[in-house]
């Protein structure tokens, strides 16, 4: 698909409706409000496409960009390409995007650290978000010195923080309880030495998990991921 085809098919599929659903989620314009369910049938007909990604991140347009980050070839995306996109974010839908994106580049760790220790509230959410993929996925980068590393600052660092980087750090903990048994009991002792962590979640009904008592439950459900696959 060439780009004027697929920005076409995009705003045919946008609504007014889903528009003010994305600006209650913090997205700016210019944006087509294309529902996720329509989103994914045009991830599936393209599939991978880093020239028609890189042409589609460039218009600036919110769902165009986060069609970006769902065609491109992650093997395309190094290490400079990924911080120019970075830059770009401007809200946590993005950042989840790219986080996403990155982590299953050759670069995810380095975008990690990179981008975790940057002051800028989106990027750094990336960073984290890329971090909470990689060990959700079982990535061959995660050990034990990095998740303990990660917890130590997490526990000194999280309240500190912007509002939607405690967020993203707040599920990196989650995630780190789901790594073993051990770490499930580490990642628990240390949500309840950081206590109720506040994000301000706009216009919105989104809460923030509670990690102490979400940790078991998503240990348990990667638990039988594990199990099914073996």
């Amino acid at each position: 698909m060439t780009l004027s085809e697929t920005l076409s098919m995009l705003e045919e599929l946008g609504t007014a409706q889903n528009r003010k659903v994305y600006a209650r989620h913090g997205v700016n314009p210019p944006m087509y409000g294309v529902s996720y369910a329509n989103l994914n049938r045009v991830v599936r007909k393209i599939r991978r496409d880093q020239q028609l990604a890189d042409a589609l991140w460039a218009t600036g347009i919110h769902d165009a960009r986060v069609l970006a980050a769902r065609v491109a070839d992650p093997t395309g995306m190094n290490a400079a390409r990924l911080d120019v996109w970075s830059r770009d974010i401007d809200n946590s839908i993005l950042a989840g995007e790219l986080g996403a994106l990155a982590s299953v580049s050759k670069t995810g760790l380095t975008r990690f650290r990179k981008w975790t220790s940057r002051r800028g509230e989106w990027v750094a959410t990336a960073g984290w978000n890329t971090f909470t993929e990689m060990v959700l996925n079982d990535h061959g980068d995660v050990d034990e010195a990095l998740l303990d590393a990660c917890l130590d600052r997490i526990e000194m660092q999280i309240h500190s923080q912007p509002n939607r980087v405690r967020y993203a750090m707040n599920n990196a903990l989650i995630a780190i309880g789901t790594f073993s048994a051990t770490y499930r009991d580490l990642a628990i002792g240390a949500a309840k030495r950081i206590g109720p962590v506040e994000v301000d979640h706009g216009e919105t009904n989104c809460k923030t998990p509670d990690a102490a008592s979400y940790i078991p439950e998503s240990f348990a459900r990667k638990e039988k991921k594990r199990k099914n696959r073996r």
